[in-house]
């Protein structure tokens, strides 16, 4: 014989104070299913702390503890929430039997047992049971298997956004390094915000992560600049200088056309924000519409301070790098309270460790 042919047993509690109710349950139960028995509610708990049996035989009439208290008790056991309970009584009012299924039993059965119709009750709510679990499995594995395809549909559609965003950079002589290094900057600066509780009413976890994700769009827009423009080494011209503003606009108009149509509106509303605001200073003084404070969104004030650290610290075709980060860090903090919020600022220069690190400068002071 197979391995695959032997079925194994399931496993019957009967819980009765009467032993010869115990007995007959069995003798009527014992041929297909292993049978164990509990006198008492107190013993069923007992019974239950080691084992878990498939379906449980619960007298209702018992002293000490009855039977809807003891199946209060069960509920209670890690593991046991699920078991199936029938009720046993030989009480026939139906209002015991109302009473039973509103306690969350699956069935009942009145004493004295009649063989054949325990047997087929028995059979009846395991058979439910195995359905139940089955049902279980396949809405897991279901589960599973959308959580999946869903992480990668995710992760297809951040490669691909970073992926333009990149080419974007390319335009302008950049080595695409300014896309990884403003959102790994922009990390550090949720992540230290939310470490310091600041602005914890608004940066929640999902908040957080949006910022995060949507940094490599924020100077999408540029796609629209002309080459002229964009690539000119020298100091842009008044008229030059206001149509490269205008990247910010353009910057919402492409996000909402196109990653719209694949990203939640929650995430697509915050990297139209950081597209549209991350140029616009503390103190009003910025572009495109000049706002200023708490009314700049809290996702561009923080796109504001490691963007302008980043387009300080690396080369670009109109300028050379201001380095060490110490250098950079000076200037932004001539900044502080008028182009940038001063806290997060104040948490920016607190990770200046952690910036060198990751920027490979050699770094022998400590943030405590």
């Amino acid at each position: 014989m197979e391995m695959s042919d032997i079925r194994v047993k399931d496993r019957i509690l009967v819980v009765d104070d009467d032993g010869s109710n115990l007995l007959l349950a069995n003798k009527i139960l014992g041929q297909e299913y292993n049978v164990a028995s509990a006198k008492s509610g107190e013993a069923a708990l007992n019974y239950l702390e080691k084992n878990t049996p498939t379906l449980i035989l619960m007298d209702i009439n018992m002293p000490d503890m009855d039977g809807f208290e003891t199946m209060d008790r069960i509920k209670e056991i890690p593991g046991c929430k699920d078991i199936p309970i029938i009720f046993l009584t030989a009480d026939k009012d139906p209002e015991t039997e109302k009473k039973c299924f509103r306690a969350g039993a699956q069935d009942y059965v009145t004493k004295p047992f009649v063989h054949d119709l325990l047997l087929s009750r028995v059979e009846r709510t395991l058979e439910l049971e195995r359905y139940r679990r089955d049902l279980e499995g396949v809405v897991e594995s279901q589960t599973n298997l959308l959580a999946e395809r869903a992480e990668r549909i995710s992760n297809m559609q951040e490669t691909v956004i970073v992926g333009l965003a990149n080419l974007i950079e390319l335009r302008d002589g950049s080595t695409g390094e300014h896309v990884k290094n403003t959102q790994t900057f922009v990390k550090m600066i949720v992540e230290r915000l939310q470490q310091k509780k600041v602005y914890s009413d608004t940066l929640t976890d999902s908040y957080a992560e949006n910022i995060v994700k949507a940094a490599p769009l924020h100077d999408i827009g540029k796609i629209r600049i002309p080459d002229s423009i964009l690539l000119k080494p020298g100091k842009l011209s008044e008229d030059e200088f206001d149509s490269m503003k205008h990247h910010t606009e353009y910057g919402v108009d492409i996000i909402r056309d196109i990653i719209s149509d694949v990203e939640d509106e929650s995430y697509t509303t915050t990297a139209a924000e950081i597209a549209l605001c991350h140029h616009e200073r503390w103190d009003g003084n910025g572009y495109p519409h000049g706002v200023s404070g708490h009314s700049i969104p809290l996702s561009a004030r923080i796109m504001a301070v490691a963007d302008v650290f980043d387009a300080l610290y690396a080369e670009r075709c109109y300028k050379k790098p201001i380095r060490p980060v110490e250098k950079a860090m000076d200037i932004l903090l001539q900044g502080r309270g008028t182009q940038f919020d001063a806290e997060i600022l104040d948490a920016f220069i607190e990770l200046r460790v952690s910036i060198k690190t990751f920027l490979g400068e050699e770094c022998s002071d400590v943030i405590n």
